[in-house]
């Protein structure tokens, strides 16, 4: 038995949410609810919680399809991982502010100085635009990667079905910020995949 990514579950009390990578998932019932999962749109029966042993771990078992898929590249690193690496190997770049008199100013033992350093690095024109430009492109590469990890072709394939080159039409069309994936619940994002698939498959068919 493996943990399931991506399962519906549900309560009668209008709440949802998915199971996460892990197979795991939190959801808030009442005594008189009842919750029931859904995966590819296979509906179990509803589960009285009085009548679940354990609210706080109460799990089940579903039966899938196998399907073998082609031939894959396994990655050593997480997203996480490579974040942090990527944050260490440009951490000066990351951590780069445009030199001002605040930055200049130094207050030590003696009372308040100037650093020379900083004072030259205010007149390098050229290297400072250089280097902001340079941060503004790691930090939009950044924001990228974070939606390439979220939006990620194995997660749309398993809500919608699509394959192919109706997989990438759906994804370069449907592709959402930054700011909307960090605004929405794990349940919400997964919803508006199923939603825009759904919008996406009508589109086609006309």
């Amino acid at each position: 038995m493996k943990p399931l990514i991506a399962v519906s579950v549900m309560s009668t009390n209008g709440k949802g949410t998915s199971t996460n990578d892990k197979g795991q998932y939190e959801i808030e019932v009442g005594e008189k609810d009842s919750v029931w999962f859904s995966y590819f749109n296979k509906p179990t029966r509803k589960y009285p919680v009085l009548k679940i042993y354990d609210v706080n771990k109460f799990d089940i078992a579903l039966q899938t399809y196998n399907q073998v898929l082609d031939e894959v590249t396994i990655r050593k690193r997480s997203y996480r991982m490579d974040s942090i690496q990527n944050r260490i190997d440009y951490a000066k770049i990351f951590n780069y502010r445009k030199p001002s008199l605040e930055t200049m100013t130094s207050i030590g033992p003696t009372g308040a100085g100037i650093d020379i350093q900083e004072l030259i690095r205010l007149f390098q024109f050229r290297k400072n635009k250089a280097t902001l430009k340079f941060q503004e492109r790691l930090l939009l590469q950044e924001r990228e990667k974070f939606v390439d990890y979220k939006f990620n072709r194995g997660l749309v394939r398993l809500l919608t079905g699509l394959e192919g080159e109706e997989l990438e039409a759906f994804m370069l069309h449907y592709r959402p910020t930054v700011e909307f994936i960090l605004e929405h619940t794990e349940y919400e994002f997964q919803a508006y995949i199923r939603k825009s698939a759904e919008e996406f498959k009508k589109k086609k068919s006309f």
